[in-house]
This record gives structure tokens, sequence and C-alpha cells, in this order.
């Protein structure tokens, strides 16, 4: 079953999520600008429809960015 929100298909080739593929070529620090962004474009959207599945978008990248975040901490 597909997940829009965590897992989705369409980011996924070959066994590799293109999330890490991104952290991967970004670094940390890249890393957490991206996750940021994407809570922007993800809370302000309400007009594009679907918008409870965006906010969980922009949790979901909300999330990763603090743990990226106390990944990097721990270093």
């Amino acid at each position: 079953m597909s997940d829009p929100v965590n897992h989705p298909e369409h980011y996924q080739q070959n066994g590799i999520e293109t999330i890490d593929y991104i952290r991967a070529v970004l670094g940390s620090e890249g890393f957490v600008a991206y996750c940021v962004g994407n809570v922007l474009k993800y809370a302000s959207r309400p007009k594009k429809g679907k918008y409870a599945q965006d906010l969980r978008k922009a949790a979901w990248y909300c999330n990763r960015a603090a743990d990226e975040l106390e990944r990097a901490e721990k270093i």
C-alpha cells in the first residue's frame, strides 16, 4: 500500500529513496536547510487541496530536520 507522506512510491528508485540521496549529496547542514524549505512549502499552501496531508508532510520534514540536527550534535 502506498504511503504518500512517509514513503511515496514516486520518490523511490532501485530501493533507494530520493530523500536519502539528497541527504548524501547535500551533507548535514544543506539537508537541514532543504527540510526547512519543504516545511515552509507544505505549510503554506492551504488552497492547493489535501491540506491535512500537506501538514503531515511539513511535520515529516520538520522531524527529519530535527533528527539530522540531533545526529550532528552527537558527532
